[in-house]
């Protein structure tokens, strides 16, 4: 074996021992996530669960929200990035931005991602309990703490509420025309109740 070519194995062995961390934090991640919900499962017990140094959650999935994307939800984004699309913009199209990213995610993979996800939720219960806090407490309660919204807890509630019954209608039941009605189209009319839920008087 030449000298390049055991240089090449050894690269390939490190890419391969990288995949196999990650491969082991996603696997000790569900079963964390899954046993503890969101807010109880901790980046040090994943890590010790998997038995690797909890850096590495960092290293690979940028934190805890980003592990529990890709782990439980298996959702092809960084919750970090989509929140700093979601703010990127006017305040009072937030709701526009919002609609637009998350539709257009989950078109990207043919609703399958998502419908995978629902199916997770109805039949394992701390499943929907770490959805449920993740995409309150994670996403829409930090977008709302962002823009200075009061009656933060409702309020994002009643977000999570929209995205996913959106998402159903869409992607699970394939209710028509919303089932495939263009992306703008969607963002037209539905962003406005989704920005009354973000900015809006709710009395």
């Amino acid at each position: 074996m030449t000298r390049v070519e055991q240089v090449n194995q050894k690269r390939r062995g490190r890419r391969a021992a990288g995949e196999d961390t990650r491969a082991a934090l996603v696997a000790a991640a569900r079963e964390v996530f899954v046993e503890k919900g969101y807010d109880g499962a901790t980046v040090r017990a994943i890590a010790a669960r998997a038995g690797v140094d909890a850096a590495m959650v960092n290293h690979w999935f940028g934190g805890k929200e980003g592990l529990f994307a890709q782990s439980v939800l298996q959702l092809p984004f960084d919750p970090a990035e989509i929140l700093k699309r979601l703010m990127d913009g006017p305040v009072e199209q937030a709701g526009e931005r919002i609609i637009r990213t998350f539709i257009t995610v989950w078109d990207a993979t043919g609703g399958g991602t998502f419908a995978a996800l629902i199916r997770s939720v109805t039949s394992q219960e701390a499943v929907a309990n770490a959805l449920r806090s993740f995409l309150i407490n994670a996403i829409f309660s930090k977008v709302l703490t962002e823009i200075g919204a009061e009656q933060r807890e409702l309020r994002a509630t009643l977000c999570a509420t929209q995205m996913v019954g959106l998402g159903i209608v869409r992607y699970v039941v394939h209710f028509e025309p919303l089932a495939s009605i263009d992306v703008d189209t969607l963002v037209r009319t539905v962003a406005p109740n989704l920005q009354r839920y973000l900015t809006g008087d709710l009395d």
